[in-house]
């Protein structure tokens, strides 16, 4: 079981999407995104696999939640420096968490 401890070594942050790419080496269908987290963390790039309900134009400045303190992961040719989160839905795609109102980028979840 996860110790409160544990869960406060996680750190979830809110970032604003400023690029998208299409990631072809990808096994299953994805983007690279560029995240911005603002000062402190700057910007990341993650791999997320959320092309069945977003479009490339539909993620820019789009704010989303991920953890950022997760050393980096290769997929492919491509190096994924933080987890985008989201839920998984009944047919496997993947609806992205974010904040309910426009917030400072950088931002610690609670």
């Amino acid at each position: 079981m996860l110790t409160w401890e544990d869960f406060e070594k996680v750190e979830i942050r809110v970032g604003t999407i400023i690029e998208v790419a299409d990631f072809p080496q990808a096994r299953k269908p994805a983007y690279q995104l560029k995240i911005d987290f603002g000062e402190g963390l700057g910007i990341k790039r993650s791999s997320a696999q959320i092309t069945a309900l977003y479009k490339p134009e539909d993620l820019l400045n789009r704010q989303i939640v991920a953890v950022v303190n997760f050393p980096p992961k290769q997929i492919a040719n491509f190096f994924s420096e933080c987890l985008v989160l989201g839920v998984v839905g009944a047919n496997q795609e993947i609806v992205l968490l974010q904040p309910e109102r426009v917030v400072d980028r950088g931002l610690r979840i609670a």
